[in-house]
């Protein structure tokens, strides 16, 4: 199936999910939580992630993580990932409280749609130091795509991982875990990049961006997604392909905001001060603007 068909598809599918100009939003994707090993690159960026989603919920807003959250190629277990993070899982935990989280499956973490997955490992765990058992995301349902739709213009935010389509990330995953697994991850730890990954080949990045552009200018539909690592932020009628980067780059993580019924382009990273400490700081990559320019200027698009 190709990626417009495929797409088509999902967006058909998706639960549609009221928002408003007082609504405020996070979207990121791509943390690829580990189990703490040399090849797991989040856990470098993981108080990073920390500090930003405190941020996020004492703010009051709603985390939509939309995909590749968990690495479960390279890793068998999602309990040992549970384990290793359990302060994230934790506060994320503390937006699913709220009923303010929303979790998508990427081609990294597909596995989540698995009803046992949802709601045996996903549900809890039990804290061997406190004698307790751990709530997390009981009764949690993971989406392949969400549309954000605004109450009063019926304009719509199309939001998926974006890996569809992607033959040997969609179709044929079991065979690309399996090489991504036992080939390609023992050969990354040696330098050798991966040729089917979107994050690290540039020609497969290119072509998966094409893809998703075309299908926005095709269908006048404003999309987000991930997968590809690398952020998209498009001007004013030039398409209406969006991209939150990911949380595995050297020191810093980036993300999508929506507040205020404007949209921007997030980065989270460690700085010095003149005294040599470290801190963490939020910067503007892109935006602010207004989601209604996009929308008006949609219909014009090629």
């Amino acid at each position: 199936m190709s990626t417009s068909s495929k797409l088509k598809k999902v967006f058909k599918n998706s639960r549609e999910i009221d928002f408003d100009d007082t609504s405020k939003i996070v979207i990121m994707s791509d943390c690829h939580r580990g189990i703490g090993t040399e090849g797991d690159n989040f856990y470098k960026n993981k108080n990073i992630f920390i500090a930003a989603l405190r941020h996020y919920y004492n703010e009051n807003y709603t985390y939509i993580e939309i995909g590749d959250g968990d690495e479960l190629w390279e890793n068998s277990s999602y309990s040992q990932i549970i384990n290793t993070n359990k302060d994230v899982f934790k506060l994320m935990a503390k937006f699913h409280q709220r009923k303010q989280l929303y979790m998508l499956f990427g081609n990294h973490d597909i596995i989540k749609k698995d009803d046992y997955i949802r709601n045996y490992i996903m549900k809890g765990y039990f804290d061997e130091h406190k004698q307790r058992y751990i709530p997390l995301f009981p009764n949690i349902i993971i989406y392949e795509g969400l549309i954000l739709k605004h109450k009063e213009t019926n304009n719509k935010i199309f939001i998926t991982h974006g890996h569809q389509g992607d033959f040997l990330n969609d179709n044929a995953w079991k065979i690309t875990k399996f090489l991504v697994k036992y080939l390609w991850h023992p050969l990354e730890s040696i330098g050798i990049r991966n040729p089917t990954s979107a994050a690290t080949n540039n020609n497969k990045k290119q072509c998966i961006e094409r893809k998703l552009i075309n299908w926005t200018k095709k269908n006048h539909q404003m999309l987000i997604a991930g997968h590809t690592h690398r952020p998209v932020f498009p001007h004013i009628g030039e398409h209406l392909y969006f991209n939150d980067g990911c949380c595995t780059k050297p020191r810093f993580i980036t993300a999508i905001e929506i507040s205020n019924n404007s949209i921007s382009l997030i980065k989270w990273s460690i700085k010095v001060n003149k005294d040599r400490t470290l801190y963490i700081e939020r910067d503007i990559l892109a935006g602010p603007t207004k989601l209604i320019d996009y929308f008006d200027n949609a219909n014009y698009l090629n």
